[in-house]
């Protein structure tokens, strides 16, 4: 019935209808950095190292490595790949090892996969092995819970302490 003039009205009242709307658009408490989850990181692709290439030398990484090319010498990576038309002569350690194409020298890993193109001459050192009909493999096949390493810690240790004590019974 009785209205106000809106010219009387004191400041206060004119944020009033708004009041509702601010508090319900205002956060309980400031967000903090550790309040957000980062999203997981991305796996990056694998290394892809072409069919035209041919490399002489060791390759080492912690990531993934596909190859289709030539590689002489060792390779130590997470997953490694061996392409159809790949050729790998030196060791292989990586904790899955897929063999599409040819691989002369030892293989360490801890899943190891022969797939029906694949051609192995050495050894075969793992923890699961799979070997599809029609792969070709000479060589002696070992399981181990932990074939990355292959007991080669445990030798070094020994020799430098017996060096010592031989020299000093000599002198």
């Amino acid at each position: 019935m009785f209205s106000k003039s809106k010219i009387n009205d004191p400041a206060p009242k004119a944020d009033a209808p708004a009041t509702p709307a601010a508090e319900s658009a205002i956060p309980a408490a400031p967000a903090k950095a550790s309040d957000f989850k980062s999203a997981p990181k991305a796996k990056p692709p694998a290394s892809v190292l072409s069919s035209d290439l041919h490399i002489t030398g060791n390759l080492k990484t912690t990531g993934d490595i596909q190859v289709e090319g030539t590689i002489e010498g060792d390779i130590r990576a997470h997953l490694l790949t061996v392409g159809e038309t790949a050729t790998i002569k030196g060791e292989v350690i990586a904790d899955d090892v897929v063999v599409n194409g040819r691989i002369v020298g030892r293989v360490r890993g801890l899943k190891v996969r022969l797939t029906s193109t694949a051609r192995v001459e050495g050894d075969i050192i793992h923890k699961t092995i799979a070997i599809e009909s029609g792969a070709h493999f000479e060589g002696s096949v070992q399981r181990q819970d932990d074939p990355l390493t292959g007991g080669k810690t445990a030798a070094p240790v020994a020799a430098p302490q017996a060096a010592p004590a031989a020299a000093k019974a000599g002198s």
